[in-house]
């Protein structure tokens, strides 16, 4: 059976930050988002790279396990653009973005993942977090060393180990996901995510 995919996609400051570099990216078979980094000018730069390449991937309508290819590859793209920016532009220098992308063929989900933004499925009414974020914090809970509540009010939270920053050695994870009809899929930044338990994302997200 071929489903379709409702989506919407929402973006704000908040009351912590002065600026917003979240890039975003929305169709019936693909949802991105981008998180940026270095400084304002730079970050959203590099957020927006993501995003486009990822639209144009998205364009060649890739399906199965070509989505997982597709994706990768447009993070590699957008990795070498960004290199050559940094190139070109020494003052660009530590400029980066995640990413956390969904693909969609109608029968299975390609998941591709680069640092600390992340994806959600709510499914019998229960919330679970697809992606792992590339970061100091999840390094520590991953070794017993601190808890989920813990890591939001650690002070290296914002320390990401992986990004589309030019180095080719960081690459995305990637996987296949099944899809069932009524799951609702999260994406975001840690704008919520870092500012937000998964309890209280999941309580909103059940409504």
């Amino acid at each position: 059976m071929t489903l379709a995919l409702r989506y919407l996609a929402h973006s704000e400051i908040g009351l912590v930050r002065k600026n917003n570099q979240d890039s975003a990216y929305v169709s019936p078979t693909m949802l991105a988002v981008a998180d940026g980094m270095g400084g304002a000018a730079a970050g959203d730069l590099a957020s927006a790279i993501a995003v486009d390449q990822l639209a144009k991937a998205d364009s060649e309508h890739p399906g199965g396990e070509d989505m997982l290819s597709a994706m990768t590859t447009a993070i590699s793209d957008a990795s070498d653009l960004i290199n050559e920016l940094v190139d070109t532009d020494p003052s660009l220098d530590g400029m980066g973005s995640t990413a956390c992308v969904l693909m969609f063929d109608g029968e299975k989900l390609a998941l591709a993942n680069i640092g600390d933004s992340r994806a959600y499925r709510y499914r019998d009414r229960e919330l679970t977090r697809l992606s792992r974020d590339h970061s100091w914090v999840q390094s520590l809970i991953d070794e017993g060393k601190i808890t989920e509540a813990e890591a939001l009010e650690h002070p290296h939270r914002s320390l990401i180990l992986k990004v589309i920053n030019g180095q080719p050695q960081h690459t995305p994870d990637v996987e296949l996901l099944d899809v069932q009809v009524g799951d609702r899929l999260l994406l975001c930044s840690d704008g919520l995510c870092g500012l937000v338990t998964d309890d209280v994302i999941a309580a909103r997200i059940s409504g």
